[in-house]
């Protein structure tokens, strides 16, 4: 269904005075035309919710206000303040980007969302909202919750997991613009689909009565909005089963090698892993050095995105000289459990050194298994 030309003034106009009284305005990045902040939320919001986000945003400006201050920064201090908000290419990006604009820019932000794209990590929703918001292009973003209110307000039936069809909802998101909107009016709108999306056309239980487009809505009106937006295709999820190898000296202190700067947690610290007991028990270093009786904690379930990790930490008394020579060797480090700033670590190895200890997490001696 495409967007019929008298209905389009009016859905902006709904939308803009609608976010004006109803909308978010006590947001960390609202009310700012500075691209960095604003970048900056864009990156941390994806995927990840507003109340995470919070927690993470206001530490990042206070270590790294501007752009040249987080372009100077070494990957790892980006790394170690990012730790638990997941998705940690979104980190590795943003410290790429910030090095282009300082490099190519610089240090100055394009202000059109074509050459916002051609920066790491700025994909076209990104870079609209970036345009849009300080810049006052006439563009509209295109994420996962403007999909779902879009399609629902026009009655969109194609299924968006196709390339051809989401392009095709993308063209009428922007066919809802007008001509030459003030810059002022497409902040209201761009953060007006926003909210709308994140409070009142949700994803489930949406708040039908309470949404300025109701009267526009095809979804509302052919009781389609438990079935919009469409999308059949479905990633298939797997299960695996790590177990880590936690090194422990007798001071307490614990070894995370730095893994590879590719695949899952790149470039973080963390356990060395193995896909069974017995590869870890046969792993060098661990015999013939001293080494005590390698003990089971409890298995512990992360959920990514398209699988589940079952990770059983197997704890080994070290000596003190003990050095891990295995092919995460290189860039590691000895940190205390529960003493891991400056260092970037997965979510679940922060939870594991925050929470554990040897009174909390009983042990279980291999041997008796």
């Amino acid at each position: 269904m495409k967007v019929p030309p008298s209905s389009a003034p009016a859905v902006f106009a709904r939308l803009t005075a609608w976010q004006t009284q109803h909308g978010r305005h006590d947001l960390p990045w609202q009310n700012t035309r500075d691209p960095y902040r604003v970048w900056l939320s864009e990156i941390m919001l994806q995927q990840t919710q507003v109340s995470t986000v919070l927690g993470y945003y206001g530490r990042f400006l206070q270590r790294f206000p501007d752009v040249l201050a987080l372009a100077a920064a070494p990957l790892d201090d980006v790394l170690a303040l990012w730790s638990g908000l997941g998705y940690y290419s979104r980190a590795r990006n943003l410290h790429r980007c910030a090095q282009a604009v300082v490099a190519e820019w610089g240090g100055a932000y394009p202000a059109s969302s074509a050459a916002l794209q051609t920066l790491p990590g700025i994909g076209p929703s990104t870079a609209a909202a970036i345009a849009a918001f300080c810049f006052g292009e006439p563009i509209s973003i295109f994420d996962g919750n403007v999909k779902r209110v879009l399609a629902r307000c026009l009655g969109f039936e194609g299924d968006l997991s196709d390339a051809r069809q989401a392009r095709g909802l993308m063209a009428q998101a922007q066919a809802l613009l007008p001509p030459a909107p003030s810059p002022s009016d497409m902040v209201a709108y761009t953060q007006g689909l926003m909210d709308l999306g994140a409070t009142v056309c949700r994803r489930t239980r949406p708040v039908c009565g309470q949404c300025p487009l109701a009267t526009d809505c095809v979804a509302l009106r052919t009781g389609q909005t438990g079935q919009l937006p469409l999308k059949t295709k479905r990633s298939k999820r797997s299960t695996q089963a790590w177990w880590w190898l936690v090194a422990r000296r007798p001071d307490g202190a614990v070894w995370l090698g730095k893994r590879p700067d590719t695949g899952i947690w790149a470039e973080l610290h963390c356990f060395p892993e193995f896909e069974s007991l017995a590869l870890l028990q046969a792993a060098p270093g661990l015999v013939g050095q001293g080494c005590g009786q390698p003990q089971l904690g409890a298995p512990v379930k992360h959920v990514l995105t398209h699988r589940d990790l079952v990770l059983t930490p197997v704890v080994v008394d070290v000596p003190q000289d003990w050095v891990w020579s295995g092919a995460s060797s290189a860039g590691g480090a000895w940190v205390f459990p529960g003493q891991v700033a400056g260092v970037g670590v997965p979510t679940p190895v922060a939870r594991w050194l925050a929470q554990w200890a040897p009174s909390a997490a009983p042990l279980q001696a291999v041997s008796a298994l």
